[in-house]
């Protein structure tokens, strides 16, 4: 069930209605009940899967809790029993054609075949979410910064709340059980919650629907045939893809969190305006920040950290970004885009001296909006050109792009109108800018106030909150991207 259906919208009132209606105690039931059937949407096998993460987890997260730091190795050995379980089901479903094929490349290269035991599956949506949210949960207990959840229905809860469900955010334990728990004491209805939950999931169809889903008509067109395109093309559809699959999550981000938030759930932000980053590193603390903070929690610091040698660093930097390339696909183009992920942070530390010694030599005024609009242009740029990767179906096609949009440029085709036969008209491509316009002034303003788009509609005046909601609106419903035939563009990060 996508949250851009029909189905979705009278599943969601229904839900909450009963949410406010019945009994408090039955509130935690109705809303697991309810978030198996919205999972049952896309496939009722594949539930079984997730009771048997939840039911690992959560036995398992009691057993290390009962054993005590007085036996360390029963401890560990549990932790080590559900970490194996889990990553071994997300293995199997997601990795295990990729690892056959790998296989049989290295073998294809001393001059042998392997036997015909490709095995293909359908992946689970949002697996790969919700088994980093129950290990991150085990681990928690491991630690000792959370303790194990006795209630199961809470527990069971906390793993497949649907708005979060299949695409994050990725949620922690201390966050988000606590919430849960609550429900059943909290006043009937919350004005101020609602108003805000409904304004983030009206700012999330916009995003889908106006600006990604326009974008993917021309991303679609010039990545399909990429070979016969030109300079001008391929940078258009390259710029607008990083703008497609940001407006793409970050919507269903949103519309998540003001899901959540209409049943008095909040759940953390995921996004937070990443194209205002001054630096690639930046970028990744306001890109999908569920994810980043999880690897950084669950992998970066256990490595090490930046607590080793500037060598060591460099390695742990490489390693958490190359794995988290590959927990976005299995695959190796997405193993190398992670790989530049981590090159750029690396070369940005090493080069950070030398462009100090440069602002020293030159007096250059680092504090100006001159300079800080350089650093995010550039910072764009680079993100934008590794983006050539994620899109592409393997290495040589990425390779193969930025050859030919570096060697074909065709300035003329920003003149003679070429450009309005890549898979946008005229006027859809003026509706996509004025999207793209609207979505920039939101960020600058988070980027500036640290406001999400709920207080930045709640801070103005009601007859402007009126005409915000109202344009919004009609921009969804006059040109959100639906039709005659039309079926909606499915959430790019429901593959991972």
């Amino acid at each position: 069930m996508q949250f851009t259906s029909f189905a979705f919208a009278v599943f969601f009132p229904a839900v909450v209605l009963l949410f406010y209606i019945l009994p408090k105690k039955l509130r935690q039931p109705w809303l697991l009940l309810a978030s198996y059937f919205f999972y049952m949407g896309w496939n009722v096998q594949y539930v079984v899967l997730i009771l048997i993460s939840t039911l690992v987890t959560y036995l398992c997260a009691i057993g290390i809790e009962q054993v005590g730091r007085h036996s360390h190795k029963r401890r560990l050995v549990l932790l080590i029993i559900t970490i194996v379980i889990n990553l071994g089901i997300l293995f199997f479903f997601k990795y295990i054609t990729f690892f056959q094929d790998t296989i049989a490349a290295i073998v294809s290269l001393f001059g042998m075949k392997m036997g015909k035991t490709r095995i293909d599956l359908l992946l689970p949506v949002g697996i790969s979410f919700y088994t980093f949210q129950t290990l991150g949960y085990t681990i928690d207990v491991y630690r000792s910064d959370v303790r194990a959840e006795r209630n199961f229905i809470t527990y069971a809860l906390f793993v497949s709340f649907f708005p979060q469900l299949v695409a994050g955010p990725i949620e922690r334990a201390s966050h988000l059980i606590g919430q849960i728990k609550r429900i059943e004491q909290e006043a009937m209805w919350d004005f101020d919650k609602v108003t805000k939950g409904l304004l983030m999931m009206l700012w999330g169809f916009f995003m889908k629907m106006v600006i990604a889903d326009r974008a993917a008509m021309l991303v679609d067109e010039v990545f399909d045939s990429y070979y016969m395109m030109g300079g001008v093309a391929l940078f258009i559809a390259c710029i607008l893809f990083a703008i497609q699959l940001y407006c793409d999550f970050a919507s269903y981000s949103s519309i998540a969190i003001g899901a959540a938030g209409v049943l008095g759930i909040e759940l953390m932000a995921n996004f937070r305006a990443p194209f205002f980053s001054r630096s690639i590193r930046d970028l990744w603390r306001r890109w999908h920040v569920s994810l980043s903070s999880w690897f950084r929690d669950y992998l970066y610091i256990p490595l090490g950290g930046s607590r080793g040698s500037a060598v060591r660093t460099y390695c742990n930097n490489m390693v958490t970004f190359i794995v988290s390339g590959l927990w976005h696909g299995a695959s190796w183009h997405f193993v190398v885009w992670g790989m530049i992920q981590g090159l750029y942070i690396v070369i940005g530390d090493i080069l950070d001296p030398v462009k100090e010694r440069v602002h020293v030599l030159f007096r250059m005024r680092t504090n100006t909006s001159g300079y800080r609009l350089l650093q995010g242009v550039c910072t764009f740029l680079l993100f934008v050109l590794s983006m050539v990767f994620f899109r592409a179906e393997t290495v040589t096609d990425a390779l193969y792009y930025i050859q030919r949009m570096f060697t074909k440029f065709d300035v003329w085709s920003f003149f003679d109108g070429s450009i309005y036969y890549l898979g946008l008209d005229r006027q859809e491509l003026a509706v996509l800018c004025l999207g793209i316009l609207i979505l920039l002034i939101v960020d600058a303003h988070y980027a500036r106030k640290r406001a999400f788009f709920d207080t930045f509609v709640k801070e103005q005046c009601l007859a402007i909150q009126y005409v915000v909601v109202a344009v919004l609106l009609v921009m969804v419903v006059v040109f959100g991207v639906y039709g005659t035939g039309y079926d909606a563009t499915q959430f790019i990060y429901f593959q991972f």
